[in-house]
């Protein structure tokens, strides 16, 4: 059974950084793209980035330039390194395979809150 455990979310001012780690358990983490998602209150989860097995990586629109995701295969870990945050960013962030693929099970995911 593969685990996504998701931590690194916060309260941070606009303009600040954090640091989004998932740890991946149960599965060959290598094999695969993976992915960071998130949900703001009241819309659908929307995808954010994606790194692909060699380490190439794709960003949506609004966060190319502040966002910044990388893997450790040994690790089994993604994160995603945010800068430049603002009240747009503030959601639930996730992690998982990337878009199309069959996902594994969603994890708790980890809050960032955007705010002065």
């Amino acid at each position: 059974q593969v685990q996504l455990v998701e931590s690194g979310g916060g309260l941070v001012q606009p303009g600040g950084s954090l640091r989004l780690s998932c740890a991946v358990s149960g599965s060959i983490f290598s094999a695969y793209a993976v992915a960071w998602y998130r949900q703001a209150p009241g819309k659908q989860r929307e995808w954010v980035a994606t790194v692909d097995i060699g380490g190439t990586s794709t960003y949506k629109d609004s966060v190319k330039g502040r966002f910044t995701i990388s893997r450790d295969n040994a690790q089994k870990t993604v994160y995603l390194q945010m800068n430049s945050l603002n009240s747009e960013d503030t959601a639930v962030y996730y992690c998982n395979k990337r878009q199309g693929a069959v996902y594994w099970a969603w994890g708790q995911g980890t809050q960032v809150t955007v705010s002065s």
